[in-house]
């Protein structure tokens, strides 16, 4: 999904992508109120443009394109950052090993800062205290031990396992498994429509997240630098607990539970 991106950037993306020998159609949904970003369709005629200047958000503007693969009967679907580039064939190893392992509704792969340094996406299903308490990281030692289990830290960074929550920034689809539990909520503009996906799927699939391989995003955690990126972060905060429940809540207790016994 695109919205006034750096075509540079996008170009690199693009790159990456076509490292795979896999038949692989790139649609793009630019939300941008122009369409010059249209002449990267001469990158390949594997890329599909589509101009959405509405710019109904995040979700809605992936499902444009989740819709449209459904309709070419891909089993396979993967939703990619602009701001993602990657070395290696990282789409045919998570594409075998979804094909390979049943039950696998999404899966995401380890993700790395430009310096090669970790970014902690996969986490437990978040309580509205896990939200203030990321922001407010104080006090610093109870908030190290809580943050340290949140994102699942303290597991072996190359150990592959079942998260309540995966980042949208780079994540491969079953298809199959997107019929049955859903697209994106689209009443998120930006921010947690990853996480509500993810809970969705977790119900009844596993969410996979995949350090065999990695890629690179450029984080930029808009929202601590932004306010109107903050109020947008607020708002989806509100949907997202409004939806699932705000300080009571059963099963997000039992999945973060069941989650945790993978790594006794």
């Amino acid at each position: 999904m695109l919205y006034r991106t750096n075509i540079l950037e996008i170009k690199k993306a693009i790159e990456s992508i076509f490292i795979t020998n896999h038949n692989i159609v790139v649609y793009l949904i630019d939300n941008s109120p122009s369409d010059e970003l249209q002449e990267l369709t001469n990158l390949s005629s594997n890329i599909k443009y589509i101009h959405n200047p509405s710019n109904p958000g995040f979700g809605a503007a992936h499902n444009i394109a989740i819709e449209k693969a459904i309709k070419e009967d891909s089993k396979y679907h993967f939703i990619i950052n602009p701001d993602i580039h990657f070395d290696e064939d990282v789409i045919a190893s998570m594409v075998n090993y979804m094909y390979d392992n049943e039950g696998v509704g999404m899966m995401m792969p380890q993700v790395l800062n430009g310096d090669d340094t970790v970014q902690n996406l996969p986490k437990l299903l978040p309580k509205p205290s896990h939200i203030l308490w990321r922001k407010l990281k104080k006090p610093k030692k109870a908030y190290d031990s809580f943050i340290n289990n949140y994102e699942l830290r303290f597991v072996p960074k190359d150990m592959v396992y079942n998260a309540p929550v995966l980042s949208g920034c780079f994540t491969l689809l079953n298809l199959e498994a997107i019929k049955e539990i859903g697209m994106y909520d689209d009443r998120y503009f930006m921010y947690f429509e990853d996480w509500d996906l993810s809970r969705r799927m977790h119900q009844k699939y596993k969410t996979i997240y995949f350090p065999k391989v990695s890629v690179y995003h450029g984080y930029e955690s808009g929202a601590n630098k932004n306010r109107k990126l903050f109020m947008i972060f607020i708002k989806s905060a509100f949907v997202y607990f409004n939806k699932w429940g705000w300080f009571f809540d059963k099963q997000r207790e039992r999945i973060n539970r069941e989650a945790l016994t993978q790594f006794k």
